[in-house]
């Protein structure tokens, strides 16, 4: 062994703590410094005002890509507390800029969990070059400003206000990332889902870095993800198949929406407390456990399979299948290194049963598009 191996013992190892070790291993808080982590740290903040709009205490949010290269997230929400003194309703907005994982709720289906990390506002402050928070609240505007998680002054209450809310602004440092450029694109995909996943939502995306063409989208869908499956193209049958309901044994609430399509494409979206889970789970697996049940049974009710014709699998069901699954649990458990997998045992059985009895009330309430859907399974089973 090497002196030098021999010289190695606690004091050579060095603790990092707090916004210094975001700083020094970014990816195992956001991911990557790519692209994709650049777009964690907007999710991560409009997250924040969303839970607002979901809890009740906001409307609207608005996200703007500004000219300068930054992100500007504002809600009209009460305003996050500003100072040290304890409040009644979370912690005060310094501690949330500085210390991980402060402020953050526990998983129910009341909240949103559309981040891979769930680390907070912290890491957006860590990985800034710059950020400034503006508060509204009980009459009172006051602005934070931080350079690389560091405040450059103390709270300061620049003058009265009429309204309440919240705005960060923020600009990913070009010491930390790969890429500075956030795709309009890519955050409009994402907002889009969390819209139609949570019906009440109100969420604003505009692009203004190029003053020539700006762009400006509103995502709203009161409808939830039925308005979504209805906005697709060449349908085979006008219906969009659709339901929600809660189950005490899974501890939540499950949400389909679905239609066939003329087409060889599956598209089967599942989510669990609206994060996208395209390792799919027991959600997914009961959707098609219950798609396969209702439709096999009236086929055989119809005759249109003899008892010898085996069941249609669920590869045949799925040609030209449109659907999004999203359950909101109390306790979700999702498993993968990513997270990706919903894992929770009883959601799978109380899927099965809500997709079942919907599909089969509907199959039999509507013979010509019922005839439509198993004509093209039928077309396809024989190609």
């Amino acid at each position: 062994m090497s002196e030098e191996c021999k010289a190695y013992d606690a004091s050579a190892i060095v603790v990092i703590e707090g916004l210094e070790a975001v700083r020094k291993r970014p990816g195992m808080y956001i991911g990557s410094v790519g692209e994709r982590g650049l777009h964690y740290l907007v999710f991560e903040v409009a997250e924040r005002a969303m839970d607002e709009i979901l809890g009740g205490t906001a409307s609207r949010v608005e996200i703007a890509l500004t000219a300068d290269g930054g992100v500007r997230v504002a809600d009209d929400g009460t305003g996050l507390p500003v100072g040290h003194a304890g409040h009644s309703d979370g912690p005060a907005l310094e501690s949330r800029l500085a210390v991980l994982c402060c402020g953050a709720q526990p998983a129910n289906r009341r909240s949103l969990l559309g981040g891979y990390f769930d680390v907070g506002l912290a890491v957006v402050n860590a990985l800034s070059g710059r950020l400034t928070a503006e508060v509204r609240r009980d009459g009172a505007r006051w602005v934070l400003e931080y350079e690389r998680g560091v405040a450059v002054a103390t709270p300061t209450r620049t003058g009265p206000a009429d309204d309440s809310g919240t705005a960060i602004t923020f600009r990913p440092d070009a010491e930390i990332f790969e890429t500075l450029e956030f795709s309009f694109d890519a955050l409009a995909e994402r907002f889009r889902e969390m819209s139609f996943l949570n019906r009440d939502l109100d969420i604003t995306l505009t692009d203004d870095r190029d003053p020539a063409a700006p762009r400006a989208v509103r995502f709203r869908f009161p409808g939830g993800p039925r308005d979504h499956i209805a906005e697709q193209s060449a349908p085979l049958h006008p219906d969009v198949i659709g339901f929600e309901r809660e189950y005490s044994e899974m501890e939540g609430t499950v949400e389909v929406a679905f239609r066939w399509c003329d087409t060889r494409e599956e598209r089967v979206a599942s989510y669990a407390n609206s994060r996208p889970t395209t390792g799919g789970g027991t959600h997914e697996l009961g959707f098609r456990d219950g798609l396969a049940a209702a439709v096999n049974a009236y086929a055989r009710e119809q005759q249109l399979l003899t008892p010898s014709d085996p069941d249609l699998t669920p590869a045949q069901l799925g040609v030209g299948l449109t659907a999004v699954v999203s359950v909101k649990l109390d306790h979700p458990e999702l498993e993968g290194s990513t997270r990706d997998r919903l894992g929770n045992g009883p959601v799978r059985a109380c899927v099965t049963e809500a997709v079942r009895e919907h599909l089969a009330a509907w199959l039999r309430a509507n013979p010509a598009q019922a005839t439509a859907v198993l004509a093209r399974i039928s077309m396809t089973t024989r190609r």
